[in-house]
């Protein structure tokens, strides 16, 4: 079994872009800026289980340099990691995630987001959030961050 931890953040948008957040779409919100939809908890989850495997790190498998990624949600990006994962011979045991701003208010959509993830994976996906009590970039308003933590095991 192999675990690692991974982060990633964005900052809200100045142009008409929805957000998406855990593999969900939040009108009403803005937007994240970013190559592909910006998802953090998607792509903290991706980052995870990719750098578990041995398989490499978000930013190689699906980086700006790829263009067949841009405008990519964060679904079709975890659905291709966890693919990637099994090709190389492992399996993804479970993943928690942790968004870290402001906003959108989380609670009310908690268990969407963890049916949603996990329907993309396979395997029970954690999800909760919580503020920085205003401190830094995600305390001021100015974007979101997700810490994610996968288990996988050798198939």
């Amino acid at each position: 079994m192999r675990v690692a931890t991974a982060f990633d953040a964005h900052r809200f948008t100045e142009e008409e872009r929805p957000l998406f957040l855990a593999c969900l779409r939040w009108d009403g919100e803005r937007g994240l800026e970013g190559h592909s939809d910006a998802d953090v908890a998607a792509h903290a989850a991706c980052d995870a289980i990719l750098m578990a495997s041995g398989v490499g790190e978000l930013g190689t498998v699906f980086g700006t340099d790829r263009p067949e990624w841009a405008g990519a949600s964060g679904e079709a990006l975890l659905a291709e990691s966890v693919r990637l994962v099994r090709e190389a011979g492992w399996q993804v045991e479970n993943i928690s995630v942790q968004i870290i701003g402001q906003r959108p208010r989380f609670a009310p959509r908690k268990a969407e987001a963890e049916a949603a993830m996990s329907a993309v994976v396979g395997v029970p996906v954690a999800v909760s959030a919580t503020t920085s009590d205003r401190m830094g970039f995600t305390g001021r308003g100015e974007g979101l961050a997700a810490i994610a933590t996968a288990l996988v095991s050798r198939v």
